[in-house]
């Protein structure tokens, strides 16, 4: 009988509804990240699309684990207001819009403002950040939303650095779902490499944390297929079709397409679409399948396109929010829009398909060839000329300049220190190179336009193609690198290349400097006594402390009346005290060797010719081109003999008392020995300068030097280069042998 009424009982609160109760504003706010935020990958979409939307020109990303140890991202835009960063991470916080209505003219990536409040629950943020005018940064943390702490004060430099740590640390299921950190890796590299192409204002690198190549490296161009080229390679951007569409029908569709599509030479197993819709990252499951069907019908073997779109629709026609992560898009008339591409498409396809061609490296007509030896290379020439024949080996080119990667590296292995590893700043740098081939146009000074003149009518011809076309090497001592241009290797001098370079961009970029904050002011008779001291044969007589005060005095008055031509042409900051506070930025992301500032300083003071407008611009570029320039690091390069420099020699008793501390060796007697160690410390720093500078060269310098430099005819004979090697006269050896 009591089984039954329990049996009742159960079935009556069984028939009973659940009771819905309120959920806690922090599983809402969890569950609600763990849909906008479902992998990696999704936070490195949105802080990519953040900093496009705060302008930026240079976007770098750095990846521990596949994203789950460490996302940075670091971007030279706008940066953050110091008031806004309180609320910077709560949910719905957002400068895109502030009505609904705005939803339907919203130009910016991100409008929900959502991401970072999300990123926050399922991970932990810090956010570096300055704006323009600031003279310093601002770092905070923060964990559900809110800060950690106040903000604190920072050196940063320009724009912001968001870094997300242990994402999905209170999500075992979903962490342990994506154990798989190189898949996930590779979602990222993917996802850069389409924006690198698309936002081809923008340089872009992605890297692994420690690792000092870039995996995606792209830097601004005016062209889109050099884009292509840069980040997907040259097989694809050689095999690729221009494509363009319109329709300004109200009554059936209104949009505008252009893109790249693949011809019927390249061959891949699988489909790469890169689409953008209003510059906004999408996918469209409906036109990716009517291309392939494309694809399918007109190519042999079904092979899977390359294809690249942007289509610029009305922002009225266009609902961004139909995704949790906005990777989908609805549009006005979607199905007209598919159909009249898929026809483009198809029509582009059809006339490409009537012939195929394969590429073969050709020979280079020669002047150096006579006539005669010219004919024995085309024995029996086509009627057409198409076909080519096939290049020597000696003298095959076998590297790609379009490349910038040193080849030397790859087959060099770091010997193992037996210092204490220290947190070396290489991994700090950031691995990109944001150029400008025109930074802006320069001051309409008719002096500068004449020194810009004899730049350009005094370059030589056959070094600029050396110059434009080389493949970096790698370093051959402290001084020289080794280049490779065609079929022949040069040695050239770094610090005169370097210094030219920066001679150069400085009267391009002519009152147009961006500026690099010290991050504190420095006297000007400090740096010039300084300067005075290092050059002094005799550093301890007191005649010369007073002179040298009194040359500091002078140039320090000098400087400061010349301030304000200074700043506005050179963007080089002194404050009416007299001290130093700001310096141009020559080539975006390179920053001299502050070591060098004293001797720029009384360069300036006494080398400078201030009575002529065009010497004295002249030897301002001269100073600072010096001052730029990739010298060696003041302290002796650690590898090879210079490693004596940081071995100190200290006395030691007996061997069984080496491990005694200073206070119990005995320094006379017999029994004394000398035993050798290491500054670790300095060794360290040293290190880390000769990385740096080695890094700069490759990744900074040399592209750079590609887009910028021109050669003056006196670097052919003043051993700034110098041809060691030719592939064809190695054969000749060789062929003795």
């Amino acid at each position: 009988m009591e089984v039954e009424i329990e049996e009742e009982e159960v079935q009556r609160v069984a028939r009973e509804p659940p009771k819905i109760h309120r959920l806690e504003e922090s599983v809402v706010n969890r569950i609600a990240a763990g849909e906008v935020i479902q992998r990696p990958v999704s936070a490195v979409k949105e802080l990519v699309e953040n900093s496009l939307d705060a302008s930026s020109t240079s976007i770098n990303v750095v990846v521990k684990d596949g994203g789950l140890k460490l996302i940075q991202v670091s971007d030279d835009g706008h940066g953050i207001r110091y008031e806004d960063l309180p609320i910077l991470c709560e949910r719905h916080t957002t400068s895109k819009l502030s009505k609904y209505e705005d939803l339907q003219s919203i130009k910016s990536m991100g409008f929900r403002g959502e991401a970072l409040a999300s990123m926050t629950y399922v991970g932990h943020v810090t956010v570096t950040t300055i704006t323009k005018g600031q003279l310093h940064g601002y770092r905070v943390s923060y964990r559900d939303g809110v800060m950690e702490h106040e903000p604190k004060a920072c050196a940063a430099v320009k724009g912001t650095q968001i870094m997300v740590e242990n994402l999905f640390y209170n999500m075992i299921a979903r962490r342990k779902t994506l154990q798989n950190s190189a898949d996930d890796y590779t979602k990222i590299v993917d996802l850069l490499s389409r924006f690198a192409i698309h936002h081809i204002n923008v340089g872009f690198s992605c890297r692994k944390h420690g690792a000092a190549r870039a995996d995606v490296h792209s830097v601004a161009t005016s062209s889109r297929l050099d884009a292509i080229r840069s980040v997907y390679g040259v097989s694809v951007a050689r095999n690729l079709i221009k494509i363009e569409a319109s329709d300004n029908d109200p009554s059936s569709s209104v949009f505008k397409m252009d893109g790249f599509i693949s011809n019927a030479n390249y061959v891949a197993k699988k489909i790469t679409m890169v689409l953008f819709i209003n510059d906004r990252l999408v996918d469209c499951a409906a036109l990716k399948r009517a291309i392939e069907i494309v694809y399918a019908a007109t190519l042999p073997k079904a092979s899977k396109p390359f294809i690249y779109m942007s289509i610029l629709l009305p922002p009225e026609h266009v609902d961004v929010n139909v995704h949790p992560t906005k990777r989908e898009v609805s549009l006005l008339n979607q199905e007209v829009i598919t159909e009249k591409l898929q026809s483009v498409v198809e029509s582009k396809l059809r006339n490409s398909n009537e012939s195929r061609t394969f590429q073969e490296q050709t020979v280079e007509p020669s002047p150096s060839i006579p006539s005669s030896a010219g004919k024995d290379l085309h024995p029996n020439p086509s009627p057409s000329g198409s076909k080519s024949q096939k290049v020597p080996v000696n003298k095959m080119v076998r590297t790609d300049s379009s490349d910038p990667a040193g080849r030397l590296h790859a087959y060099l292995h770091a010997k193992p220190q037996n210092h204490p590893a220290g947190n070396s700043s290489l991994t700090a740098v950031r691995s990109s190179v944001r150029q400008r081939r025109n930074p802006r146009e320069t001051a309409d000074l008719t002096s500068i336009q004449e020194l810009i003149d004899e730049i350009d009518k005094n370059c030589h011809p056959g070094l600029l193609d050396i110059v434009r076309q080389c493949t970096y090497v790698g370093m051959a001592d402290d001084v020289f690198a080794l280049l490779q241009h065609n079929t022949r290797l040069y040695l050239v001098d770094v610090v005169n290349l370097s210094k030219e370079l920066m001679y150069q961009q400085v009267l391009r970029r002519f009152s147009h400097f961006n500026a690099i904050q010290l991050s504190e002011p420095a006297p000007l008779p400090e740096l010039i006594t300084l300067a005075l001291k290092e050059e002094d044969l005799d550093p301890d007589g007191q005649e010369n402390d007073d002179l040298k005060e009194k040359i500091a005095e002078m140039n320090t008055q000098l400087l400061k009346q010349k301030g304000e031509m200074l700043e506005e042409y050179f963007s080089i900051h002194i404050d009416k005290d007299g001290n130093l506070s700001r310096l141009p930025v020559i080539l975006d992301q390179y920053t001299p060797d502050m070591d060098r500032v004293p001797e720029f300083v009384l360069c300036l003071g006494n080398d400078v010719d201030w009575e002529d407008e065009k010497n004295c611009f002249q030897t301002i570029a001269a100073a600072l081109g010096n001052f730029y320039a990739m010298h060696p690091p003041l302290l002796p390069n650690p590898s090879g003999d210079g490693l004596e420099f940081y071995r100190k020699r200290k006395p030691v008793k007996n061997p069984e008392d080496a491990g005694n501390s200073s206070s119990d060796m005995v320094s006379t007697g017999d029994d004394v020995e000398m035993k050798d160690s290491i500054e670790n410390e300095l060794l360290s720093e040293a290190e880390t300068a000769w990385a740096q500078r080695e890094w700069s060269i490759q990744h900074v310098l040399f592209p750079s030097m590609r887009l910028f430099l021109k050669p003056p005819t006196s670097m052919a004979t003043n051993g700034t280069f110098v041809r060691v090697a030719s592939l064809e006269k190695l054969y000749r050896i060789f062929e003795r042998c």
